[in-house]
Parts: structure tokens; C-alpha cells; sequence
């Protein structure tokens, strides 16, 4: 039997701690063949995001297309989109060709609380992309661009925004309650057959640079290993792999900013 396959379509980080980078290491460290579709470099490092180049859409078109030419591709990661014309790109594709269960990272807002897409490209994400999306997972504030409306600012506002944005899209909801501060990191679950809360004890650390992109990579390689299994069988699993790969990052020592997971602990806890 041959390897299950994820592929990630999104930006490069320089600095290594997210964006591409991050996906293709959860891959592998989750035991799937990583292939990826770059939709735009940044000159980026723990200290921040220096400059954005983004990748032609028709050279995004033709990465895409020759990868699922060739490659039998068991679940899809869209993470990072540099504009419209990237995003309606990638929807066109992915509504013609097979690539398995696609989770949707909807990068739209920074932590800091920067825009990252403009409003032409972000109705895109929710028109075009979020229909064929199997799994969505946006923090409190994408959850909000995506309805039209005001952040949530509890645990009990996530659940309705997510409840609703299931019910407008049609597409499961993971919505990431790491915004809302407390003792524990609370995320909605929202699928066809119920909501519920994935919570775990948040973790104080200087090193949480990826956590996005590696929660929704995590859910991209789950679902290319285990096909049959639903995402509220593989929603704990993945949020496990990310717990632990936030509390190894902080022994990197990487940067002098926001520092990165660390999706090789397996590894090192194996190495004398």
C-alpha cells in the first residue's frame, strides 16, 4: 500500500515556522507524504512579516495542475491565498479535479489583528472556496470576516458563530477560540451531526508562531491516513499533535520573536 498523500496550498515563511514550512513538517511527522502548491513568498522571521511576493495565478494553476496530474492526493490543505485572482484560481481547480477531504485555513486576519486579504479576495474564500471546503477553521476573528459580523468574545458566541456558519456554508466548523484568552484554549466543533468543544490547557510560551497552519495541516494528514473517520474523530488527535508540538517549541531557542513549534519532538524524545 502506498503512502497517504496531503497537499498544502499555500504561502512560504521564511523563517520556517509557518505557512508551508510548518505544513510539510506536521506531514511528515504525522507519517504523510507532503506535497505542496506555493501561493506567494514572504520575506518573513520570528520577528514578523517583512514583504509578500505573490505567486502569478496562472503559475499557482500550473503547480496545481501538474501535481494532481501525477500524484494521487488524499486530502488538501488551503491555507494562505496573496489575492482574488489566487483564490478564484485555486477554487476553479479544486472544483474540477479529486483531492480528497480540503481543509480550509482561512488566513484573513493576523494575531495582531491585521487584514491579510483584501475584500474582493475574501469574498472569494466565502463564495467560492468555503462551498467545496469539507472542514473550515478560523480564529474568532476570521469566523467573524466570514459572517459579516462582530468577533465573538466568548465560548458561548463562538458556538453560535460557528453554528451559523455552518448553516450558511454547509461545510463543518472548527472555530479557534485561542483569541479569547483563559486557562484553557477552547475550540467550537461544528459538524451535521452536533457541536461540541475540543478544549486543552493553554500553554504560556514565546513560541506559538504556526499554530494555525499546523492545526489545520494536522486535520489535513489525519483525514489522508484515515479516510473513513469523521472530523470529530480526528478533531482530539490533531489538537494532541499540536498540544505537544507547543510545549517542545520553547527548547528550540529559535529567533527572537514569536519562536516556532517544534513538530520534531517525537524525534528528539527518541534521541539520547
Amino acid at each position: 500500500m502506498s503512502v497517504p498523500v496531503a497537499l498544502t496550498v499555500a504561502g512560504s515563511d521564511s523563517g520556517g515556522g509557518a505557512g508551508i514550512q510548518a505544513d510539510l513538517k506536521t506531514f511528515t511527522a504525522l507519517g504523510v507524504y507532503g506535497a505542496s502548491v506555493l501561493t506567494a513568498l514572504t520575506a518573513q522571521s520570528t520577528r514578523g512579516v517583512f514583504g509578500v511576493h505573490a505567486v502569478p495565478a496562472a503559475f499557482v494553476r500550473s503547480q496545481l495542475e501538474v501535481v494532481l496530474d501525477d500524484i494521487a492526493v488524499h486530502a488538501t490543505k488551503v491555507g494562505m491565498l496573496a489575492g482574488a485572482e489566487v483564490a478564484r484560481t485555486v477554487a476553479a481547480v479544486l472544483r474540477e479535479r479529486t483531492a480528497g477531504p480540503l481543509v480550509l485555513d482561512p488566513v484573513m486576519v493576523a494575531t495582531s489583528g491585521d487584514r491579510l486579504l483584501d475584500a474582493d479576495a475574501v469574498d472569494v474564500v466565502r463564495e467560492e472556496l468555503l462551498p467545496l471546503a469539507d472542514l473550515v477553521t478560523p480564529n474568532v476573528p476570521e469566523a467573524a470576516v466570514l459572517l459579516g459580523a462582530a468577533p465573538a468574545r466568548d465560548v458561548d458566541g463562538c458556538v453560535q458563530q460557528a453554528e451559523e456558519l455552518l448553516r450558511r456554508s454547509g461545510t463543518a466548523v472548527l472555530l479557534k477560540g485561542g483569541h479569547l484568552g483563559g486557562a484553557e484554549s477552547v475550540d467550537v466543533l461544528a459538524t451535521a451531526a452536533g457541536t461540541r468543544l475540543v478544549a486543552r490547557p493553554r500553554i504560556a510560551t514565546g513560541s506559538a508562531h504556526g499554530t494555525g497552519c499546523t492545526l489545520s495541516s494536522a486535520l489535513a494528514a489525519l483525514a489522508a491516513r484515515e479516510p473513513a473517520a469523521g472530523w470529530d474523530a480526528l478533531v482530539e488527535p490533531a489538537r494532541d499533535y499540536l498540544q505537544a508540538a507547543l510545549s517542545a517549541g520553547t527548547a528550540l531557542g529559535v529567533g527572537h520573536g514569536s519562536g516556532p513549534l517544534d513538530h520534531a519532538f517525537a524525534l528528539r524524545e527518541r534521541t539520547p
